[in-house]
């Protein structure tokens, strides 16, 4: 097969601009430190609200000035006299910052403090004004005050909780996750291209427990570092919903100029690189304050967004022109040509090289980054659709043969095969996150393979009642509002 021309082109300048979105206001770190000093673990979500490790919810009100006073302590409590340790309906710090309990009534109600004469710091305070007010809560008609423009009505919407249709049980044998240390305890969040809704599994179980219920049909599903949230992009919305993991509601939507549609987590800088091919952008997304940071304008549409493992480049496919295209973050987003390549799957960099996998030419480029020299071009399995890099070795996913090879990223040369037992239509690689453990998804039939990557081995298939598009895997988390 002929040879694919590859040529260098270097643009020494990009249009990075940053959107002016309003920043979510975010807990100030005196206060932030003074709670955690009593209770490690506490959850302070970036529209505001404080969760401490038992589910216990605080509510910040924002003072019009915050004295920035050296020694940050408790001025007074309500009930009078107690600590934070006791966790009192309502505590005033001495900067006039004021944190007020949720309380649940026993009619599974929820409400704030019932005070006749409100404290001077809580009349002037505010809450954040793009804050969710957790699911049913009553403010106290003298407490309205403190909601200024929020949009309560909004902020109570119903959770995406949706009952799901048990199907009957096939007689292939499932083996629990929990049996594996580094998945024991964990929850997997699947979209499907046969239902809109995203499922919630249990790792126990191939049932799902529930679904998430979505009004469009998912584009992609990603997990943030913390394991809190899940970032959902979806066709025909021009927002990515927040869904908060631990109350199964959007907890907001970051808006964009056009569709947005892969979601890239850079888990080192806590960011979001989103692409948006009409807008001939991938904006940036400060994960934690879940708003737009930067907007940078590349060339043709993009798509197939990869980043490196130090985060220092940045790889699309230009599907118009079939340009592959390396941006170097740290190099004031310098584009690079790395050259053409028809109907990419896959970009992966690795020991600076450039391997991209051509879904219909069931080829493997490999390319210099340096010297944008091709280096090689194999065949590899059919119908290539992902690849991951696990130490010195590239997994390729055939997916027509349900097939994975290894590559040895030094020789550049087939060392392994490894079949699959699904018998349909494999669609991803999801590596776990700090072990040597990866998903295997399929799109077809029902099932989900772990893979060690180390050891190169199939340790688990596992039948599921959905096929599944794209996995995310997170640790289970403590709901609340319920």
């Amino acid at each position: 097969m002929r040879k694919i021309l590859l040529t260098i082109c270097l643009l020494s300048s990009m249009i990075i601009i940053a959107p002016q979105n309003a920043q979510a206001q975010k807990v100030p770190d005196k206060i932030e430190n003074y709670v955690e000093k009593i209770f490690p673990k506490t959850n302070f979500r970036f529209d505001g609200v404080v969760i401490l490790p038992d589910n216990t919810i605080y509510l910040p009100l924002f003072p019009a000035i915050l004295d920035e006073t050296d020694t940050l302590e408790i001025k007074s409590t309500i009930p009078a006299n107690k600590t934070l340790k006791d966790k009192p309906d309502v505590v005033i710090f001495n900067n006039d910052f004021v944190l007020m309990r949720v309380i649940d009534e026993k009619n599974g109600g929820k409400t704030l403090a019932r005070m006749e004469t409100l404290p001077n710091e809580v009349r002037t305070g505010l809450l954040p004004q793009d804050m969710l007010i957790p699911q049913g809560l009553v403010i106290p008609e003298n407490l309205k005050i403190i909601i200024g423009n929020l949009d309560v009505t909004v902020a109570q919407q119903d959770d995406l909780k949706t009952a799901i249709k048990k199907t009957t049980s096939n007689n292939t044998a499932f083996k629990p996750l929990s049996t594996l240390p580094e998945l024991k305890n964990k929850t997997l969040y699947i979209s499907t291209c046969y239902n809109k809704n995203i499922q919630v599994v249990n790792q126990e179980n191939k049932t799902p427990d529930y679904a998430l219920l979505q009004k469009h049909i998912p584009i992609t599903i990603k997990g943030t570092p913390d394991g809190k949230f899940l970032l959902v992009s979806s066709y025909d919305k021009k927002t990515i919903d927040v869904i908060s993991l631990t109350d199964d509601k959007v907890i907001k939507r970051i808006t964009f100029s056009s569709q947005p549609e892969e979601i890239l987590i850079d888990k080192n800088s806590n960011i979001a690189y989103v692409s948006s091919p009409l807008a001939h952008s991938i904006f940036i997304v400060n994960l934690q304050t879940m708003t737009l940071s930067k907007q940078i304008k590349v060339n043709g549409m993009c798509e197939k967004l990869t980043l490196s493992d130090d985060g220092k480049r940045l790889f699309y496919f230009d599907k118009n022109t079939h340009e592959i295209w390396g941006i170097e973050l740290d190099n004031r987003y310098l584009l690079k040509d790395v050259g053409k390549f028809p109907n990419v799957s896959k970009i992966i960099l690795a020991n600076n090289k450039v391997y991209i996998a051509s879904r219909t030419k069931n080829r493997l480029a490999i390319v210099d980054y340096d010297t944008i020299g091709l280096i090689a071009e194999i065949d590899i399995a059919e119908k290539p659709i992902d690849m991951a890099v696990h130490g010195n070795n590239l997994f390729i996913l055939g997916a027509t043969q349900n097939l994975i090879q290894v590559l040895d990223i030094e020789t550049d040369m087939i060392t392994d095969s490894i079949y699959l037992n699904t018998k349909g239509f494999s669609t991803k690689i999801s590596p776990i996150d700090g072990t040597d453990l990866a998903i295997v998804t399929d799109t077809t039939a029902g099932m989900y393979s772990v893979l060690n990557m180390k050891t190169k081995q199939i340790i688990k298939t596992n039948p599921l009642e959905t096929p599944v598009s794209s996995i995310v895997v997170v640790d289970k988390v403590q709901k609340i509002n319920k």
